[in-house]
């Protein structure tokens, strides 16, 4: 397990590297942004699958590891630490995260060659992918609260990565804006924990809540205002209305917002709580359940109106985010994270893929203008492509040669 903290660590480093000396690389040299954003993907994916193996074959089911590194501050008595909790819950997200995130970069080193803003992209993929494993690694809320504030400036500025045209911009503020009304919530919550419990760390929290808490007391109820928070950054009604617009990024972005990061922290945080939410059954049923089966129908006739491929899958996304919360509702925790699991890899998919299309068309994304691509057999050569590119051979940036 001592190889956990170099699942962040590599992407975060690839994530200094790149920002401190993106504006010294020319354009002989811009490759080693990819190779600086992509490899320290792939060496996180590589710690990630040698702890898993680790922790699965030397424990046994329900085992928490916890590994304290250094106490972050202290004031008073709230000394929050720097540490990281691993756990069958932590291996599921963290798999998903480095895995996908890989591909996710693998793709974007093709799709984004030539672009003026090549190693600036990769740093912030990669702070991207850093802030998130943070997040699901936490022991303590307080940290997790430093990964899900890390989550939203990322996706701040790869939104906005192509900030001269307006809209773009003002994408990216919306995102921001939004998600923050749920962050306020998350906020509230974490203070109402720590005075009822004198910790955020998050295993003595759901060890001690049935003990000093009855079903539906008040005060448990304040507490799980953090279900805000969750349902800002899932996107779930009524704080839905940043996800479409967020398709202003580049492909790439909108794979990994919709498969590997952002949009799946309000889900996890509320399965790693999931003891808490036990003792208020009504905000269980109603607030999380009640509010996903609601998302899931309005967005899927949402998608039935856009002619964007983009937008189309972005209210895929929220509808598909919005079964993880009906499941979360009635308690079918697994079922939840199992989901989760599996929509990031064919979300992940459904993008990379349209992203292809889109260059095969010219960065055309209107469905009714898009056709004929049955006749180039497009699957088949955009893998062929794309095998020749990320293997060294040139093309043209913002063409598929058919």
């Amino acid at each position: 397990m001592s190889l956990l903290p170099l699942t962040f660590i590599f992407p975060l480093v690839g994530f200094l590297i790149l920002a401190f000396m993106r504006d010294k690389l020319t354009e002989q040299v811009a490759a080693m942004s990819a190779i600086v954003g992509v490899g320290s993907m792939l060496l996180s994916a590589l710690c990630t699958l040698i702890v898993s193996y680790t922790f699965l074959t030397n424990n046994p089911a329900g085992t928490v590891i916890e590994i304290p590194l250094w106490t972050w501050f202290q004031v008073g008595d709230f000394a929050p630490s720097f540490g990281l909790s691993f756990d069958g819950l932590a291996l599921t997200m963290t798999g998903v995260i480095t895995g996908i995130g890989f591909l996710i970069h693998l793709f974007a080193a093709w799709y984004m060659k030539g672009d003026t803003g090549f190693a600036r992209f990769f740093s912030y993929m990669n702070l991207f992918v850093a802030s998130m494993l943070l997040l699901v690694l936490a022991d303590n809320l307080f940290l997790l609260y430093l990964g899900w504030e890390g989550v939203g400036i990322c996706s701040y500025l790869l939104i906005g990565f192509y900030y001269h045209d307006r809209a773009n911009g003002l994408a990216a503020m919306k995102a921001f804006t939004v998600t923050r009304v749920g962050d306020v919530f998350l906020a509230f919550g974490l203070f109402l924990l720590f005075r009822e419990f004198g910790t955020l760390n998050i295993q003595e929290i759901i060890t001690r809540a049935p003990e000093v808490f009855d079903i539906n007391n008040p005060t448990m109820m304040l507490t799980t205002m953090l279900v805000g928070g969750a349902m800002g950054k899932s996107a779930q009604l009524p704080l839905h209305t940043w996800l479409a617009d967020a398709m202003a990024g580049p492909t790439p972005v909108s794979a990994l917002i919709h498969a590997a990061t952002m949009v799946t922290a309000g889900v996890y945080l509320i399965a790693r709580l999931h003891p808490l939410f036990e003792l208020t059954p009504g905000i269980l049923l109603y607030w999380v359940g009640g509010v996903g089966a609601l998302t899931l129908v309005v967005a899927g006739f949402c998608a039935l109106a856009q002619t964007d491929i983009k937008r189309i899958l972005a209210y895929s996304t929220m509808s598909q985010i919005g079964y993880m919360f009906l499941a979360l509702g009635v308690g079918a925790w697994q079922g939840a994270i199992f989901h989760l699991m599996t929509h990031a890899f064919f979300k992940a998919l459904l993008f990379l893929s349209s992203g292809a299309v889109i260059l095969a068309v010219h960065h055309e994304q209107n469905i009714f203008k898009m056709g004929g691509l049955r006749k180039n057999t497009v699957g088949i050569l955009v893998l062929y492509r794309w095998w020749r590119c990320t293997c060294g051979n040139t093309l043209g940036h913002g063409r598929i040669l058919f």
